[in-house]
């Protein structure tokens, strides 16, 4: 009965589909010339003991000295150390080659680069290109970030036999047995903030100290123009898989990016200060946010000044994940005009993820998404949330939260911003809450648009501290039902036409004396066996009608 009812609903809805037409950016494809070398011209062995670092280098060197083309790697075993690409390079892989970076740390140097939108040492990328115009990894094959010889792992996050199968491997367990890590450096490195941060008083040995902890992201394309990522498995990064940085005019389609679900840092795409982006047809299985929209942190993102913006994503597929399409919380440059369409998400943690916190700073505005489809998400459907405290969605079991303590500060240039969003044609069968809201007492989250949803889920709506938000056509489908809609200090809000359970216990909860102008229309309150709660100052002059 229940599936039946998802699906009329569903059926009914599409009729409702917003006419709103979008007004998408153009994003200009990278050009090659069709000269081709394969590495093997450069003494490359795909046994998967011999390194080939060099000679992919030096074709890639070569190719470039002649003006470009295809750097071409057969099917085959090839063990590496970092690749850098250059203008004019298509790296292809083809179907059956899989190119596997070596688990030898000594490989990768330290190089001044970004983390979490500030400047940092990092180990150098297994794939990297700075300035460079042009460039592509194109095929059919597979990029192994080898990244289990990187990460530490929780132990919450495996099973018994996967946790004692780790330890015997070696590496070095935290003070209280709790965390798995490949070295010494990287539980060093763990207990310092920020240890990677560049500093004058930071020589080369107090960097090497902690190496093994300054991760690296697999892919990062930094200040690059016209790029192109077709046809490829990118899995088993150390730390984010994908990451464009300041660039302009990338294509990805039909890539898989794939890290185990507890792949700490283990992002899909973090796509940083870019402009004119287009993701389409791929699929992410991840362990943290998957297609994630960043513009650098607090006041080096600010002076920075550079947002994500002109950005199209469409037909994407997302699983294990702790976000599907997100934006934050390193979002200090800002985001806008971002275009999300026809995407699913199946057991993503959260469905849609906007997140940021005091300090950020940053306006994240002009999002507009319709058509997403999702299943078995574990926490929200539909997030913003302006408390984000750098942790899982989901708690481990055992672990306990506190709520953040709710009190206004001046707002000035940290003071980040979310508003003019429009979602619409958003389904979800299951998911802890079907839309949390949580802005701050100074700047609320502001002007969104949510129309035409189903949403099933263990609780309803929940909307702190928001003014102009409006609901239409949406129906909300939960098993907890008091309340269904969980109003606190909010304003300016509109419910016109939202259908909820038959004998729901409360369909409203207003809360708050700052709470008022709250329109609700269209709406049967004789189905729920009380329609309107008010509580802790409110009352009910909060509404303009009932």
């Amino acid at each position: 009965m229940r599936s039946s009812l998802f699906i009329l609903l569903f059926l009914i809805s599409q009729l409702c589909v917003s006419a709103q037409q979008w007004n998408l950016p153009r994003v200009k494809q990278p050009v090659f010339r069709k000269d081709t070398v394969s590495i093997l011209r450069f003494n490359a062995k795909s046994d998967g003991i011999s390194l080939n670092t060099k000679a992919i280098n030096d074709a890639v060197d070569a190719l470039n000295k002649k003006g470009g083309g295809v750097v071409l790697v057969p099917a085959g075993l090839w063990l590496t150390g970092p690749v850098v690409l250059k203008s004019n390079i298509n790296l292809h892989l083809a179907a059956g080659a899989t190119l596997l970076f070596t688990e030898d740390f000594s490989q990768y140097p330290l190089v001044k680069t970004n983390w979490e939108g500030i400047a940092q040492m990092r180990n150098q990328s297994p794939i990297s290109a700075s300035g460079a115009e042009h460039i592509a990894i194109t095929g059919k094959g597979i990029i192994d970030g080898n990244g289990d010889a990187w990460r530490m792992v929780k132990k919450d996050k495996l099973n018994e036999t996967q946790w004692k199968k780790l330890v015997t491997s070696g590496g070095v367990l935290s003070e209280d047995k709790k965390t798995w890590y490949p070295s010494e450096k990287s539980v060093k490195g763990s207990k310092m903030v920020n240890p990677g941060a560049v500093a004058a008083d930071k020589t080369p040995a107090f960097y090497d100290s902690v190496k093994d902890f300054l991760r690296p992201n697999l892919v990062v394309l930094s200040n690059c123009k016209y790029i192109l990522l077709e046809g490829i498995t990118f899995q088993n990064s150390p730390a984010w898989c994908l990451h464009p940085l300041m660039s302009e005019h990338l294509t990805v389609r039909n890539v898989f990016v794939k890290n185990p679900w507890y792949a700490q840092n283990g992002d899909g795409i973090d796509v940083e200060s870019c402009k004119n982006v287009l993701i389409e047809n791929s699929v992410f299985d991840v362990g943290d946010d998957a297609l994630c929209m960043k513009s650098g942190r607090d006041a080096e993102g600010r002076q920075r000044n550079m947002p994500t913006q002109d950005v199209i994503i469409r037909n994407c597929t997302v699983y294990s994940s702790h976000g599907g399409f997100v934006i934050g919380s390193e979002m200090s440059g800002g985001a806008k005009n971002i275009y999300v369409s026809n995407c699913t998400f199946i057991g993503a943690d959260i469905g849609l993820r906007f997140k940021t916190t005091r300090g950020r700073g940053g306006v994240v505005e002009n999002i507009f998404i319709k058509d997403i489809f999702m299943k078995d998400i574990p926490a929200e459907a539909i997030l913003f949330d302006m408390y984000y405290a750098a942790k899982d969605p989901v708690p481990l079991a055992g672990e306990k939260r506190e709520l953040p303590k709710v009190e206004p500060k001046p707002v000035d240039e940290t003071t980040p911003v979310f508003r003019n969003f429009h979602i619409s044609n958003v389904y979800c069968y299951g998911a802890a809450k079907a839309v949390f809201v949580r802005g701050l007492p100074e700047m609320h989250v502001k002007d969104i648009v949510l129309e035409n949803m189903v949403l099933q889920a263990d609780q309803g709506m929940d909307i702190q501290e928001a003014s102009g938000i409006s609901f239409r056509n949406i129906t909300v489908i939960s098993k907890e039902t008091d309340p269904v809609i969980d109003i606190t200090q909010s304003d300016n809000l509109v419910f016109d036409n939202v259908k909820y359970k038959n004998g729901s216990q409360l369909l409203f909860r207003i809360s708050g004396e700052r709470s008022n102008k709250i329109n609700i229309a269209n709406i049967d309150g004789s189905r729920a066996k009380e329609k309107i709660k008010y509580d802790l100052g409110a009352s009910d002059k909060s509404l303009i009608s009932k």
